[in-house]
């Protein structure tokens, strides 16, 4: 009797396992701050001549107002900067591992630094400051009365950093390699506000155009010889303008490029920015532009989209401030995984729509991404 064929069985369906992240996968290096938010009285405010709704630098006159500040009102510290706090959302929104993100910069040795280093352990960033005592921590009060938010921000240490005295050294450029995607801001303005133009021009980005371009085109280099993603964010628009050598130096490295753009010819110049002369060739550069409420636009070697942002509730919004550090942090909490640049782009904007319905950079336990 002849055997009875057996019917195939069907082929089983191949499910790739999502990557393994690994502990450093991320490098952010930029401006810390630790953000000291309170509920102040309109006492405070006249005695350091602060208006309710304002963004400032610290001058001479504000010197005491961030002990004043802690010691006379119940405060929140949170560790902010742009660059930390994109790194930070990243880290919230990837949860396990934990330190899959690692931030370097500047800070003093004292007591807001050592708070500095406790928020950031706290967000399970894997924070590696350069310590020293020619300046304090920067800070940024943020002063709360009704809806009103008066910012003041001291930049002090942040615009300390030494390549030779940190980023040189091996324990840490061991960190540096062991990432494969690398992000800096090259601005100075603190996320926890959008300092007025002026203020911007009296006192120019001191980390990474002034003080350290040397630790930007560094870690850039490395990232190129190794084929490794390298993102630059130009937030605020007069650095092209005013830092047009320095920035020109750095671009060639840069595969990825966020920006802030609000102009008619955005796509066009998105467009021409990708096509800007590039040292690896083996990665196409891709430019994203948010737009506040208005389509985000990217920029590929073969076409301009545009990615509409998600609706919002419009009395649910809190604070706008942190929404770009919040896309760039979301933005690159999938693209340590591999996932598509539209699935990173769709994470940006989840992450910038939990943000803003908060003050400052803040988020809760977990993410609700799927």
């Amino acid at each position: 009797m002849a055997a009875t064929e057996e019917e195939p069985k069907p082929k089983k369906l191949k499910v790739e396992a999502p990557r393994a992240l690994s502990e450093n996968i991320l490098f952010g290096m930029g401006n810390p701050l630790l953000d000291i938010t309170a509920v102040v009285d309109k006492d405070f405010l006249d005695k350091y001549s602060l208006k309710p709704n304002d963004q400032i630098l610290a001058e001479d006159k504000h010197k005491e107002l961030f002990d004043e500040l802690v010691k006379k009102f119940k405060v929140e510290y949170h560790a902010g900067g742009s660059t930390q706090n994109s790194i930070k959302v990243a880290q919230w929104m990837i949860q396990q591992p934990h330190k899959a993100a690692t931030f370097f910069g500047c800070i003093g040795i004292d007591r807001f630094g050592e708070i500095l280093k406790k928020k950031a352990a706290e967000a399970h960033v894997d924070a590696h400051y350069y310590e020293q005592n020619e300046q304090t921590t920067g800070t940024c009060a943020v002063c709360i009365t009704g809806d009103n938010r008066s910012l003041v921000a001291n930049l002090a240490a942040a615009n300390c950093y030494k390549k030779e005295k940190h980023l040189d050294m091996e324990k840490n450029w061991t960190l540096v390699q062991k990432a494969s995607v690398y992000y800096i801001a090259i601005h100075h303005v603190p996320t926890t506000a959008q300092f007025e133009v002026t203020a911007l021009f009296r006192h120019p980005d001191g980390f990474f155009l002034t003080v350290s371009p040397e630790s930007v085109l560094k870690v850039a280099n490395h990232a190129s010889e190794n084929n490794r993603i390298f993102t630059l964010n130009l937030s605020a628009p007069f650095i092209s303008q005013f830092y047009k050598e320095s920035l020109m130096k750095v671009m060639p490295y840069v595969d990825i490029l966020f920006g802030n753009e609000t102009t008619e010819d955005i796509k066009e110049i998105a467009k021409k920015t990708q096509a800007l002369p590039k040292v690896n060739p083996k990665r196409q550069r891709i430019v994203i532009f948010t737009q506040g409420r208005e389509d985000t636009i990217m920029a590929t070697e073969n076409e301009v989209t545009a990615f509409a942002v998600l609706d919002q509730n419009q009395e649910e919004i809190v604070d706008t401030n942190g929404a770009g550090d919040a896309f760039v942090g979301g933005f690159l909490s999938q693209l340590v995984s591999d996932k598509p640049l539209t699935e990173c782009i769709r994470a940006g904007h989840y992450a910038a729509s939990v943000i803003i319905r908060r003050t400052g950079c803040t988020f809760p336990e977990k993410p609700d991404f799927h």
